[in-house]
C-alpha cells in the first residue's frame, strides 16, 4: 500500500535489465508487486519494446501504478542539432507521451533535452540562445503531453553526463513559460548529490513542478546505506507538498551497454533484487516521516 495518501514508491526496471520488453515485463511485474512497491518506472529505450496496452492490463492486474522513462542515446538532441534530429527526437518523445497514456501513465521523464554523455563548452550567451532554442523544440512536446493528459519531467543530469542542465535551478529557467500542464521537473538525487550545494534547496526550488522523484544511494547502490542527506531532502518534499512518485533507480553491472552508459564498473548489492528490497524497506520507513506530515527531527 502506499505510504501517503498521494506518495508511491517505484522502482525501475533499469535494476534488473536493459532493454525492457513486453516478455520481460511479464516476469517483473509480479515480483516488483511481491517485494511490496507501490508502483514500476518503464524505460522506452525505442518505440515498440514493450506493448503499452499489454503492460497495462499486466500492471493493472499486479496492481501497480507506473510512470514512463524517455532514453537518450546518442543522436537524440534537441538543442545544437540539426533539423532533421531535432524532428526526429521530438517524434520519438511525442510517441513516449502517447505510449505513457496507452499504459495508463501520468509522467515521462528523463534528460529530454539532449544525449547522455553529450558534453560542450558554451559562453554565457551561448547558453542563452541553447535555452531558448530547447524551450522553443520542447513548447511542441509539452503541448501534445498537455493534450494527453501526461506532464514529462526534465531531468538535470550530472556534468560528466551533460554539460547543459545540471540543475535544479538551470532546468527551472528552462520550464519558465512551458506550459506547466505538460511538463515539470523530475529530480534524481544521485545527480543532484554531485551537482547541488543544498539538496534541500533544490527540491524547494522545483515546488509544484516537481512531477517524478527518482532515487538511490549516493553510489548509485541502494537508497539509505549512504551519505545523502535524506533527512532534509524529506523535510523540503513534505514543506512543498510533493504528492508523486519516488522512485528507486539503479542499474545492473551485468548488462555490458548499460554499464558502460552508466559507468556502473562493480556490484552495488549482493544481488539486484537485494537491492530492491533493501532499498524499498528503508524508503518506506522515510517517507513515513515526512508523507504522512510529521518532519525529521
Amino acid at each position: 500500500m502506499s505510504v501517503g495518501p498521494q506518495v508511491d514508491l517505484a522502482v525501475n526496471t533499469f535494476v534488473w535489465c536493459s532493454p525492457l520488453t513486453t516478455s520481460l515485463l511479464e516476469g517483473f511485474a509480479p515480483r516488483v508487486a511481491a517485494f511490496g512497491f507501490d508502483a514500476i518506472e518503464l524505460p522506452l529505450e525505442d518505440i515498440g519494446n514493450w506493448d503499452p496496452r499489454v503492460a497495462s492490463d499486466l500492471l493493472d492486474r499486479n496492481g501497480l501504478k507506473r510512470a514512463v522513462g524517455a532514453v537518450m542515446p546518442a543522436g537524440r538532441e534537441l538543442v545544437a542539432a540539426d533539423a532533421g534530429t531535432i524532428e526526429r527526437t521530438q517524434e520519438y518523445l511525442r510517441s513516449c507521451v502517447d505510449t505513457a497514456a496507452a499504459v495508463g501513465a501520468k509522467v515521462v521523464s528523463g534528460p529530454v533535452y539532449s544525449s547522455v554523455g553529450r558534453t560542450w563548452r558554451m559562453d554565457s550567451g551561448e547558453r542563452r540562445r541553447a535555452l531558448i532554442e530547447l524551450r522553443d523544440n520542447l513548447r511542441p512536446v509539452a503541448e501534445h503531453a498537455a493534450a494527453a493528459g501526461v506532464k514529462v519531467g526534465v531531468e538535470p543530469l550530472n556534468r560528466y553526463e551533460t554539460s547543459f542542465i545540471n540543475t535544479a535551478d538551470q532546468a527551472m529557467e528552462l520550464l519558465d513559460g512551458l506550459p506547466r500542464e505538460g511538463i515539470g521537473l523530475c529530480l534524481d538525487l544521485y545527480h543532484m548529490n554531485i551537482e547541488e550545494k543544498d539538496l534541500g534547496a533544490a527540491v524547494r526550488a522545483g515546488a509544484d513542478r516537481l512531477v517524478h522523484l527518482q532515487v538511490s544511494g549516493n553510489d548509485r547502490g541502494a537508497p539509505g546505506a549512504d551519505h545523502i542527506d535524506w533527512q532534509e531532502v524529506g523535510n523540503a518534499l513534505r514543506e512543498i507538498g510533493y504528492q508523486g512518485m519516488v522512485s528507486i533507480e539503479s542499474f545492473t553491472p551485468d548488462n555490458v551497454t548499460i554499464a558502460r552508459a552508466a559507468s556502473i564498473w562493480r556490484p552495488l548489492a549482493t544481488s539486484q533484487d537485494d537491492l530492491a528490497t533493501e532499498g524499498l524497506a528503508f524508503l518506506r520507513s522515510w517517507a513515513l516521516t515526512w508523507a504522512g506530515g510529521a518532519p525529521h527531527q
